[in-house]
């Protein structure tokens, strides 16, 4: 279901962000408005939008710029707007990771259908591709990356397994044994300070400040706390 979704709309002419937040909001979405290319850039690993309909001719950063640094860190779908329809700024959008592609003036209906093919098209690729997206950080178990404040993180294949599981289950505390049983096999031969151990090494990486994190509950075992 695609309502309640949250859908960034960056565009520097006022009129037109309002009426697509207008058609949008009218099919159930929630929408996040902003004018700029750098002022959008910044809020998008705090607000961690599902999908960002983005104008090409922006002040600050255009929407070339802004599309090429969001996928640096995340595979969000991103459909351009312009008033352009030249191929060649097609293509180039296109390349540059935009999954779609809508030029003005356009028919409300068009653009919401767009919005509802590219969500479903996403919705059906992340099936296979088992991705996690929290503010700053995305996890991929696909291709074992992990995208941590628009860097990438190189870490070793548990430590990288125990945090997808983690925070596969957010809030949801798992012992030691647990952890090691769903990580490392029922048939490893280890003790439970190896949790305790990657746990440490997590944290270590990923230290910075974060409206998550890993927690200790003492005499339990860990959750991904997400309430903080």
């Amino acid at each position: 279901m695609d309502r309640n979704k949250k859908i960034m709309i960056v565009d520097d002419d006022e009129n037109i962000l309002r009426l697509i937040a207008l058609y949008l909001k009218k099919e159930g979405y929630t929408t996040l408005e902003y004018f700029d290319g750098k002022t959008a850039l910044e809020a998008f690993g705090r607000e961690t939008p599902d999908l960002v309909i983005l104008d090409l001719m922006l002040p600050e950063m255009d929407g070339y710029e802004v599309c090429r640094a969001i996928r640096r860190i995340s595979n969000i779908p991103i459909i351009m707007v312009t008033a352009k329809g030249e191929t060649f700024d097609k293509v180039l959008g296109l390349e540059l990771g935009a999954d779609d592609y809508i030029v003005k003036p356009f028919e409300g209906k068009e653009l919401v259908a767009r919005v509802k093919a590219v969500l479903r098209r996403y919705q059906f690729d992340k099936q296979d591709h088992k991705e996690i997206i929290y503010p700053n950080i995305g996890i991929n178990l696909s291709n074992y990356t992990l995208n941590y404040h628009g860097k990438r993180l190189e870490l070793p294949p548990k430590e990288l397994e125990l945090l997808y599981f983690l925070a596969s289950n957010p809030n949801r505390v798992f012992t030691r044994e647990q952890l090691l049983d769903k990580i490392w096999g029922y048939d490893y031969i280890g003790e439970s300070r190896t949790v305790d151990v990657h746990i440490k090494r997590l944290r270590e990486k990923l230290n910075q400040d974060d409206p998550w994190e890993i927690k200790t509950i003492w005499g339990v075992g860990y959750k991904f706390d997400t309430s903080i």
